[in-house]
């Protein structure tokens, strides 16, 4: 649930209301794959409950993403491939918004276009800082002040973790008809 912290913290109401309603909610089967490395992703994707598994083409598990996690935003940003395939894990569900229609709202809405760009670049610095402590780059109980550790909150999404669980749970009630 940590994309949804970093996501639906620097998005407003408004904007979470608007994803909901351009969204589709789509049932995965086991093994569906919603993402395929190499190939273009026509939309992004929320987890909305279930698990999905990120692997390399080469059959090498990534992760393991569980609900509220952000599935495409890399290829959004930049429109290559993939390079990792996603699919579900037994039986899952994801709101699917497609590129089109995001792109539309982000050329129409300045607002928007800020807060949604704002939320990727702060989840993204966060998993690179997490990639590089992983391979070795950060040390290993670094307690400087500046440092944010794994699993770690900064303050910019400390201010908005109350605020997004609740955007997350209401965009579920709402979907499921709640």
């Amino acid at each position: 649930m940590r994309k949804a912290l970093y996501i639906l913290g620097q998005l407003n109401d408004a904007d979470v209301q608007w994803l909901q309603r351009h969204g589709t909610r789509r049932s995965l089967g086991d093994g569906e794959v919603i993402v395929r490395a190499g190939q273009p992703v026509d939309a992004v994707f929320i987890s909305l409950d279930g698990a999905l598994c990120v692997t390399l083409g080469n059959g090498t598990r990534l992760a393991q993403l569980g609900a509220g996690e952000f599935v495409g935003e890399m290829s959004f940003v930049d429109t290559a491939p993939p390079s990792a395939t996603v699919a579900a894990l037994g039986r899952a569900s994801v709101l699917e918004i497609k590129r089109t229609d995001l792109q539309h709202r982000i050329d129409e809405d300045p607002g928007f276009s800020s807060r949604f760009y704002r939320a990727l670049a702060i989840f993204l610095a966060d998993r690179l800082r997490a990639a590089n402590h992983r391979l070795g780059q950060g040390e290993e109980g670094d307690l400087r002040g500046d440092a944010v550790i794994e699993d770690e909150l900064d303050d910019t999404v400390l201010d908005t973790v109350s605020q997004a669980g609740e955007r997350f749970h209401r965009l579920l009630a709402a979907l499921s008809g709640g």
